[in-house]
C-alpha cells in the first residue's frame, strides 16, 4: 500500500486558507486545484509499503511521536516547485516551530527507516509545505506567489501526525491508519 506520514491543520486553519486562495482559484483552471479536505504537511512520503513493514512501522512511528512536544504552527507565504515562472507544483509554507517540524520530520524518517520503509527521497531536504495545486505543463504563478507571500494564517499546535494510506485515481483519497500523539507541550 501506498503510505506518507503527515500532518492535518484543524478546519478552521484550512478555511482561512481556502479563502485567500479563492479568487485565484476562480481565475486560474490551468491548475488542478487540491482539495480542501486533502490539504496536509508531509513529514515522510514512504512510498509502497508492504504489510508486514506496516506492522513495524507504527509501533517506531508512535516512538518517535511521543519523544517531540507539541509545537505550534501557520500556514505563511507560498512557493512553488520548480520556479513559479515555471510551476508544476503551487504551495504554501510554514512559520512557526519550524524547527521542531524539521525534528519530527527527520524522526520520523528515521524510524520508517529502522521498520524497513525508507522513504525513497529521504536524501532530498525537507521543505515544509501544503500543496495548493498541480498542473502537467509547467505555468507562470508568479502572482500568486507575490500576492500570497504576505499570507499567514491562524496559529495552531501540532499536537498529533497520521499514518495515511494514499489511494491514486481520478479523484485522491487519503485514509488515515494511525493517529500519533506528540507528547503534551510543557
Amino acid at each position: 500500500m501506498r503510505l506518507f506520514v503527515g500532518l492535518a491543520p484543524p478546519a478552521a486553519v484550512l478555511d482561512d486558507l481556502a479563502a485567500a486562495c479563492a479568487e485565484f482559484r476562480l481565475a486560474r483552471d490551468d491548475l488542478r486545484w487540491t482539495s480542501q479536505e486533502l490539504w496536509h504537511v508531509t513529514l515522510a512520503f514512504l512510498g509502497e509499503v508492504s504489510e508486514d513493514r506496516l506492522a513495524r512501522l507504527a509501533p517506531q512511528l508512535e516512538q518517535a511521536a511521543r519523544r517531540h512536544r507539541a509545537f505550534t504552527l501557520s500556514v505563511a507565504g507560498a512557493g512553488a516547485f520548480s520556479h513559479p515562472a515555471r510551476a508544476n507544483v503551487l504551495w504554501s509554507g510554514m512559520s512557526g516551530d519550524r524547527h521542531a517540524l524539521a525534528d519530527l520530520a527527520a524522526a520520523v524518517s528515521t524510524a520508517a527507516s529502522t521498520a524497513g520503509a525508507t522513504p525513497p527521497d529521504a536524501e532530498r531536504g525537507f521543505t515544509p509545505h501544503l500543496t495548493l495545486a498541480r498542473c502537467r505543463v509547467p505555468v507562470d504563478v508568479r502572482e500568486i506567489v507575490a500576492t500570497l507571500g504576505g499570507y499567514r494564517g491562524p496559529d495552531w499546535t501540532v499536537e498529533e501526525i497520521y499514518l495515511i494510506r494514499s489511494t491514486l485515481d481520478r479523484h485522491p483519497r487519503y485514509e488515515p491508519l494511525e493517529t500519533l500523539k506528540l507528547s503534551p507541550a510543557t
